[in-house]
This record gives structure tokens, C-alpha cells and sequence, in this order.
């Protein structure tokens, strides 16, 4: 992730540079000695001079492994890292005055100010260190001259100029990196919690699935066990009132006649019932359309009931999706069912309406009636009646609404979107 690659690359900078700190000063003291000793002759070293400069370095070489050890314990700026700081300009502007060659060292000064000092002290540390450059830059000190004081003066003024330069840009790199810093712990915290979302989110999903699952299995419960109610349990219904007819007509040609209508009563149930646990469309929509098929539907419920009906198309007729021709033939046939096994009705209407974004099925009739605020829901025993045409209809996004009155004969009506077959 980039915050782990940032952190990183900020790890292995910091190395380096504490590697620096720790070993940088030897490497400048070892090639400042050895310039040293290579233009001791140029630039006139006396033989006391050069006796002095092998204490001096000798000296800072003790004060080095001395602060390398007392460091481990004081990484931060402290007052043993600001005596470590003062003693080593000190010997660096004795070294620098004996030859100035041994600049190489005492640049130290600038690199590790913050290391070892702190407020005020930096800008004092810095200043020292820019004057011992400064000597070191126009040939030793004292300068000889009035020349080389002025000149002295001029490379003073330009080192303090530059350390003002490099202290703005230091400081900017700092607040860079404090921004830095706060961006990758807000980029982990952020991460911790996009890595908590996903886990949740996965549970979520799991338990999502399994619910959908357990849903979907008993939604094929219901559908199967409401098809059974308006199939099958409907043709039996109509193959007993059937064959109840033909035990009690002496006619044998009436008879014969009830007992074809129970056989064909027979192989349409069979047929219902093989296409319900198929989850195929009825059999009335096998070749017909909606309209179609429900003007068959109330015809031969007409016929076998001997109850006067009759069937209304209003509206541009379209050819609906499978699911909600099914959906409004069921309802029908469950309607008629009721009708035909409570009303005692002498007449019944069922009108289908096309609308713009809806389809409207309307069933009447003039029988019994009943009280639709205190009949439950369920009706019978086992049976679903209203309770299961409602969740037809609630399964594509419909309604369905019972009005009725004791004497004064029942109104459904079944209203659901127009999806088109194309859909």
C-alpha cells in the first residue's frame, strides 16, 4: 500500500542518516588531517604549529568516540549534546586557524545543529560554524590584511545569507514532513478501517446469501403450495360437485355428459399440476394471451356453475410479461372459486383494464356478500382465499383490494404494473 512504501522509504532515509551522524565526522577529521599533512609545507606550518595540530586532533578524536558512546543514550537534543557541540567548534576553529584545510571538519557544525541543540542555540551554532568556514574559505585565520578582512567580511555575510536560505527550505522540508507523517497514519487508520468494512462487508454478504437463500426456498414453498390451492384443489372441488350431479340425474345422457366435464376437469388438474412444479405459466396461457384465456376461464367456469358471467376487455390489449398474466389468471380462478363456493351469486363480472403503466382486474358479483373488515384474512381451513391472492399480487409489486357488504355482493380488484413481454 503506499502508505507502508512511504514509511518505508522514510525508514531508510532516516538511516542513512544517522549512519552519517555517527561516522561522517571521522571521515571528515581523517581527509582533513590528511590535507593537512599534504600542505603543511604550503602554507607555512611551523614545527610547533604542526605538534599543536596533532594534539588538537588527537583531541577531537577522543571527543568523538566519547559522544558515540554518551549518544546511544541521548538521541535528541540535550545538555551533553550541546557541550559535545560547543567543544567540537572549538577545536575545529583551532584546527581551521592552524590550517584551513580543516574546514573538511568543522562543517560538521552545520549538519547536526538540530541533532544536538535546540531554540535559539541553532541559530548561535550556526553563526559560530559560518565564522570558522568563513576563516577557513580565505586562508586561515587570522586574515592578514586589510583586504582579507574585507574579504573575510564579504564570504561571512554570504555563508549567513546561505544558512538563512537553507534554514527556510530545512524548515519547509520539516513541515513537509510532519504533513507527510500525519498523511500516512491517517492513510493506515483509513486502510485498518477500509479492511474492517470489507470484513463486515463479506459477513454482510454471507448472511445476506443465506437469508436470500432461506427466502427463496420458502417463497417456492408458498408459490407450490398456492398453485396446489388453485389448481388442484379446485379441479377436485368442481370433479365432486361433477360427479355428485351424475349420482343424483336419473338422465344417462346427462350424466354422461357430467362425467366428461369431470374427466376433462381430471387432465386439466393434471396438467396445472405438472406445470406448477415446473414453475411453468397455466395451461390456459399455453396458446392464449391474458384476455384470451381469462374470457375462456369464465366461460367454462360459467358452464360448470350454471352462474350467469360475463367478460370486458377496456383499453389497448398488450401482451403482458409471463409472470403477471399468471399472476391475474390465478387471482381469477381463486376469485371465481370463492364466488362459486360462498356467494350463491346469480351474476358475475370480470373486466380486465389496459392502462398506461398499470393492469386493473375487476371481479363482481350480486351474491351473499359478507363483512371484509371481520373476515380473516385466511379463509376455511388451510386454504389462502384472500390472504393468497394478495401475495400474488404483492409478489409483483401489485395490491389487491376486497369490498363487501352483507347482501350487497363482493368487489375485488387486483391492480399490478403493465410489464410488457419485452421487458
Amino acid at each position: 500500500m503506499p502508505g507502508i512504501a512511504v514509511r518505508g522509504a522514510v525508514a531508510a532515509d532516516g538511516t542513512r542518516r544517522a549512519m552519517f551522524h555517527r561516522w561522517g565526522p571521522y571521515g571528515l577529521l581523517a581527509v582533513s588531517t590528511l590535507a593537512c599533512v599534504v600542505s603543511a609545507a604550503l602554507v607555512g606550518m611551523t614545527r610547533a604549529e604542526e605538534y599543536a595540530t596533532t594534539v588538537l586532533v588527537l583531541a577531537s578524536l577522543a571527543l568523538q568516540v566519547a559522544w558515540g558512546r554518551a549518544a546511544r543514550t541521548r538521541p535528541g537534543p540535550s545538555g551533553a549534546g550541546a557541550a559535545y557541540y560547543v567543544l567540537r567548534w572549538i577545536l575545529g576553529f583551532l584546527l581551521c586557524w592552524l590550517n584551513p584545510f580543516f574546514g573538511f571538519y568543522a562543517v560538521t557544525g552545520y549538519y547536526d545543529v538540530t541533532r544536538l541543540l535546540r531554540g535559539r542555540a541553532v541559530k548561535v551554532g550556526l553563526v559560530a560554524t559560518a565564522v570558522t568556514m568563513s576563516g577557513s574559505q580565505v586562508g586561515g585565520m587570522p586574515p592578514h590584511g586589510l583586504v582579507l578582512w574585507l574579504g573575510f567580511g564579504l564570504v561571512l555575510g554570504a555563508n549567513i545569507a546561505l544558512l538563512a536560505v537553507f534554514s527556510h527550505l530545512a524548515a519547509q522540508d520539516d513541515a513537509h514532513a510532519l504533513v507527510q507523517t500525519a498523511t500516512i497514519a491517517e492513510l493506515e487508520r483509513t486502510n485498518t478501517a477500509l479492511q474492517q468494512a470489507l470484513d463486515e462487508n463479506a459477513a454482510l454478504h454471507a448472511q445476506l446469501l443465506l437469508q436470500a437463500r432461506e427466502a427463496g426456498v420458502a417463497d417456492e414453498r408458498r408459490r407450490l403450495a398456492a398453485e396446489i390451492h388453485d389448481t388442484l384443489a379446485q379441479g377436485l372441488i368442481g370433479i365432486i360437485a361433477q360427479l355428485r350431479i351424475v349420482t343424483d340425474t336419473p338422465d344417462h345422457g346427462a350424466a354422461r355428459a357430467h362425467l366428461d366435464r369431470a374427466v376433462q376437469l381430471a387432465r386439466h388438474s393434471l396438467g396445472e399440476a405438472r406445470r406448477s412444479v415446473q414453475s411453468l405459466a397455466p395451461v390456459a396461457l399455453a396458446d392464449d394471451l391474458l384476455p384470451e384465456a381469462l374470457r375462456k376461464t369464465v366461460t367454462e367456469w360459467s358452464e360448470r356453475t350454471g352462474v350467469r358471467a360475463e367478460f370486458t376487455v377496456t383499453g389497448t390489449a398488450e401482451q403482458l410479461h409471463d409472470e403477471v398474466s399468471a399472476t391475474l389468471l390465478r387471482i381469477a380462478q381463486e376469485a371465481l372459486s370463492n364466488t362459486a363456493r360462498h356467494a350463491a351469486a346469480t351474476r358475475t363480472g370480470v373486466t380486465l383494464s389496459f392502462m398506461v403503466d398499470e393492469v386493473v382486474l375487476d371481479i363482481r358479483d350480486d351474491g351473499r356478500g359478507f363483512d371484509a373488515r371481520a373476515r380473516p384474512a385466511r379463509t376455511g381451513t388451510g386454504g389462502f382465499g384472500v390472504a393468497g391472492m394478495r401475495a400474488r399480487a404483492e409478489r409483483i409489486a401489485g395490491t389487491l383490494t376486497v369490498e363487501s357488504e352483507p347482501g350487497h355482493g363482493t368487489a375485488l380488484s387486483a391492480r399490478v404494473p403493465l410489464v410488457r413481454h419485452d421487458s
